[in-house]
């Protein structure tokens, strides 16, 4: 199960994110101020493959799993983020991401994270490239032979 509450101080945990980049500090706090703290035990499920994206994820603290079509794809940690390809395509998620051990995020909602990085150009251009890169390798396309 996971734990809401409003998340404080998380700007400084943007700006280690490529997608925030071009954002300055007041755009980073305003976006601090409107995510979502949410903590996971180990072992629960954070987000399912197939089902629908809500949100985007900051790992504040932890350790989780990503898989795919059941298949291990590596684990994140603090600093790293998921989520925006679902947002991004409005599409289901591509992977499922299990708590290895306590884990805290931060969740920005669809809407906010879709606006922020369709305002500004560089947040834009840097989602785009992240996402078809983690596409890429989250499903290999099979070589025909």
């Amino acid at each position: 199960m996971y734990n809401c509450a409003v998340a404080r101080g998380s700007a400084d945990t943007l700006k280690k994110v490529p997608l925030f980049a071009g954002l300055d500090d007041r755009e980073l706090e305003a976006i601090a101020g409107s995510m979502r703290e949410r903590k996971f035990s180990a072992g629960n499920t954070v987000t399912e493959e197939g089902a629908g994206g809500a949100g985007f994820f900051v790992v504040e603290s932890g350790e989780a799993e990503v898989t795919v079509d059941g298949e291990p794809r590596g684990t994140i940690a603090a600093g790293d983020y998921f989520g925006e390809i679902a947002l991004l395509n409005d599409s289901p998620r591509t992977a499922t991401v299990t708590a290895l051990q306590d884990v805290e995020l931060r969740a920005l909602d669809r809407n906010v994270f879709l606006a922020t990085v369709t305002g500004h150009d560089g947040s834009s251009m840097a989602v785009e490239a992240i996402a078809s890169r983690r596409l890429a390798t989250a499903r290999p396309v099979a070589v025909a032979g």
